[in-house]
């Protein structure tokens, strides 16, 4: 299957200059949507992974779905404010600005290895945070997992030490 079929290019969104690469025409289609998580978990079915962690709000529509077909737990990476208990925080640099993540205090256990996913790879600040936030809690980030990378973003740089594993590249 070519995925790249099912994923619709916004020029110009949300600013002049960028071409956005819009996922909902892939998540529509059950097949398109279905084969694309099938082929992320053969990506990383090799990895030994405890839980998968995704950033809001694309991240828990690849992560969430990848975790159920690898049958491990999913933990949730949202904006400041959004999550009911006591949370870490991490501030970051979004390529449209700034803004705060937040996980659970308890949402990982010291030692256990934890999968990032989340749908796009650009210029990697969002995932960096994600990881930064996974070791603040005594994760092991085995990998990080990508419908999307747009590689002339070179956001793999800001994963240094990060199996990376895309499923389309642009």
């Amino acid at each position: 299957m070519n995925f790249k079929d099912y994923i619709r290019v916004v020029e110009d969104f949300p600013q002049p200059g960028i071409s956005f690469k819009d996922i909902t025409t892939l998540l529509k289609n059950g097949e398109a949507y279905h084969q694309a998580i099938e082929e992320m978990r053969k990506l990383v079915k090799d990895l030994k992974i405890d839980v998968i962690a995704g950033p809001e709000a694309r991240g828990f529509v690849v992560g969430a779905p990848l975790a159920y077909a690898l049958g491990v737990g999913f933990v949730p990476i949202r904006k400041k404010g959004k999550l009911p208990y006591n949370t870490i925080e991490a501030r970051y640099d979004l390529e449209y600005g700034k803004d705060v993540l937040a996980v659970h205090s308890d949402a990982i256990e010291k030692g256990q290895n934890v999968l990032i996913a989340d749908d796009l790879l650009a210029t990697g600040g969002t995932i960096a945070t994600c990881v930064d936030l996974v070791e603040k809690l005594g994760g092991n980030v085995v990998g990080a997992a990508f419908l999307i990378e747009l590689s002339e973003l070179q956001g793999r740089n800001k994963l240094p030490n990060i199996n990376v594993f895309s499923l389309l590249t642009y």
